[in-house]
């Protein structure tokens, strides 16, 4: 366990943010944690889990505890016939862990490819892609309770998913540390290749398999998202609203061109990228802060940017989508700080 008083943020966030936090706390094994919840330690409140901070936007300086699960290794815990259950630390990097399912030829996650982050945080966050989300291959998630150290399993029911959410941001947000993810993956995977261009560069890259489909998920993202170690970011900032279908009706005749997709509640969903593009904010810069040129739903730090600067761009954009097309947009990222 290593505990560091007072130290700059910016290595821990994908922003890019020179923020400050009071205390962080690296937490390498389960013994630890449980020894850090059970032991002497008195930790300043508030305690935030990060795992790379890919999905963070710190207003200000962090007035707490951060603690950052470095629990590492993949295994394969069972095979079946056709499947097989592989596990992985929480402080594993997101896309080394798709990578290694690929190579062994697991599928399930692939079109997840490329996305930041580390594996803990993938369904805390029920990470998804190119019409594939991380809630479909959880089978359960191993955490600590913070509260005493006991060591709880969440079932995929329990951890209760939805659209980029899931139990460990809602209600049970901030009381259990994720230290490991198991997932069901296939031998004989079938491949959804439905979204956007994602089949027509699987057929260009040679035709489909795993390592294709990864690839060609690759290559796509690197064209539309910039690469946080060169700009600042946070992938989409946004998520896709979902309106009822009376009201896309109405939008779509007003706007014959606005994308809209089914949606398992049974309405339907907008592309936020579009509708802010659609309001002139696209390559639009405020200082410091901007809309990435390529993708509007992509907010970015040009190098000295505040947090609170990217956090009123935000502001003024969901504004401007609101007063247009009736339409209220979420931030994906979580703003932490006094706002």
């Amino acid at each position: 366990m290593f505990i560091l008083k007072n130290i700059s943020l910016k290595p821990y966030n994908t922003f890019g943010l020179d923020c400050k936090a009071d205390c962080v706390i690296k937490i390498r094994s389960e013994s630890e944690a449980v020894k850090l919840f059970t032991g002497k330690h008195s930790l300043s409140k508030p305690v935030l889990f990060v795992g790379r901070g890919s999905n963070l936007l710190f207003i200000g300086d962090f007035r707490g505890t951060i603690i950052i699960p470095g629990l590492r290794g993949i295994r394969i815990e069972k095979r079946y016939k056709d499947t097989v259950i592989v596990s992985a630390g929480a402080g594993v990097e997101w896309d080394k862990l798709v990578e290694w399912c690929v190579e062994k030829g697991f599928g399930g996650i692939e079109n997840l490819s490329h996305i930041p982050g580390s594996a803990g945080a993938a369904p805390v966050q029920n990470i998804g892609a190119y019409g594939v989300e991380i809630k479909e291959s959880v089978v359960r998630v191993r955490t600590i309770s913070c509260i005493d150290g006991s060591v709880r399993i969440f079932s995929n029911n329990e951890c209760d998913f939805s659209y980029r959410n899931s139990i460990f941001k809602t209600r049970e947000k901030g009381k259990f540390l994720v230290t490991r993810v198991f997932l069901k993956l296939n031998l004989h995977p079938a491949f959804n290749l439905n979204y956007g261009s994602l089949e027509a560069e699987v057929q260009r890259l040679g035709g489909v398999n795993l390592q294709n489909v990864r690839q060609a998920v690759i290559n796509i993202r690197r064209t539309k998202l910039p690469d946080p170690s060169v700009i600042g970011n946070a992938g989409s900032f946004f998520r896709n609203p979902v309106v009822s279908r009376s009201v896309s009706e109405i939008l779509k005749k007003d706007h014959p061109q606005m994308p809209c997709f089914e949606d398992p509640s049974g309405g339907q969903k907008l592309a936020a990228g579009w509708l802010i593009e659609q309001c002139g904010w696209k390559g639009r810069r405020l200082g410091e802060a901007g809309v990435h040129e390529k993708q509007a739903l992509v907010l970015v730090n040009h190098g000295n940017a505040t947090g609170k600067e990217i956090f009123d761009l935000s502001e003024k954009i969901r504004k401007s989508v609101l007063e247009r097309f009736g339409v209220v947009l979420e931030r994906e990222v979580e703003a932490v700080g006094a706002i």
